[in-house]
């Protein structure tokens, strides 16, 4: 989870590589040197605008109305995935993954997790947690967020999409989730088993609790597959919780792929984040669409 201690373990990774790589500062240029790449091309979106639509929607929730940038090839109807982004909310980093799936021939819907309590972007360009007032920003919006409220908005989104013309509704829904958001995908896969069929979180925090609703008990309720991408710092601070996992879906019977990515921080997925590692982003995307070809064929 993205918390003071996490950003205080990303300062001294990036330090030391600065030390021990001429050049090295940090940013995305930073991450590209940690990876080994020449340039930032793999930071670049991947899709062509032109044969994708995007509107922007609003959904409606028990609690409201959910505002999302809905994502699709303009033609055809393809297997939906809802798309939530880490707390830092809505951007345009975050559409940009998002256009990037629906290029790769999926319906998304890259939804608002505050609306709530607010519409649109909570933090603009060159603005983050680590800003003085960042967690005094996130908190009243965080804070009305629960575990109810996840599964009610993954089965209003879901119920949402399964009306869209763009949706094919013979194959299943995948669900993606960033940080706090991880979490939320494997909730919303035990609430609509016989729809969402394929959760991925990326360095997602709060997997495995003490609490009785921990996420990493609903392993028996989840069908299909899931892919569980955990960062190195965060495997280290809970270095129990990878097992844990693997445990739990082993016993449902539920193929899982849960891997802690080397020299990846918390954070090395979304292209705008200071930890952002291009080589383990890239792969772990690959593994993200590998998952949807398998778990969102035909049913």
């Amino acid at each position: 989870m993205c918390d003071e201690t996490t950003e205080r373990e990303l300062d001294a990774y990036l330090k030391e590589k600065a030390l021990t790589r001429r050049g090295f500062t940090v940013g995305a240029s930073a991450a590209i040197a940690a990876g080994g790449l020449a340039s930032a091309a793999c930071a670049a979106p991947r899709y062509d605008k032109d044969n994708l639509t995007e509107t922007e929607v609003s959904v409606p929730t028990p609690d409201g109305e959910a505002d999302a940038l809905f994502i699709h090839p303009r033609e055809g109807a393809h297997a939906a995935v809802i798309f939530w982004p880490d707390i830092h909310g809505v951007r345009p980093a975050f559409f940009d993954m998002a256009r990037r799936l629906a290029g790769a021939g999926y319906s998304v819907l890259a939804v608002n997790p505050y609306y709530r309590t607010m519409t649109g972007r909570l933090f603009f360009d060159g603005e983050n947690i680590r800003d003085p007032d960042g967690r005094e920003r996130v908190a009243p919006h965080y804070g009305a967020l629960s575990p109810e409220t996840v599964v009610t908005d993954a089965t209003a989104l879901t119920a949402w999409l399964d009306k869209q013309p763009a949706v094919d509704t013979s194959r299943g829904v995948g669900a993606v989730g960033f940080c706090m958001s991880g979490s939320w995908t494997l909730r919303a896969a035990a609430a609509a088993p016989d729809r969402i069929k394929a959760p991925c979180s990326f360095h997602g925090g709060g997997l495995v609790t003490e609490e009785a609703d921990s996420p990493h008990l609903l392993a028996d309720k989840i069908t299909g597959g899931v892919l569980i991408a955990i960062a190195e710092n965060d495997h280290e601070r809970e270095p129990d919780a990878q097992g844990v996992l693997v445990a739990a879906f082993e016993a449902a019977g539920v193929p899982a792929e849960i891997e802690v990515y080397e020299d990846a921080m918390h954070g090395w997925v979304p292209t705008d984040s200071r930890a952002y590692h291009p080589e383990q982003s890239e792969r772990a995307w690959s593994r993200m669409l590998a998952l949807f070809e398998t778990q969102l064929g035909a049913g």
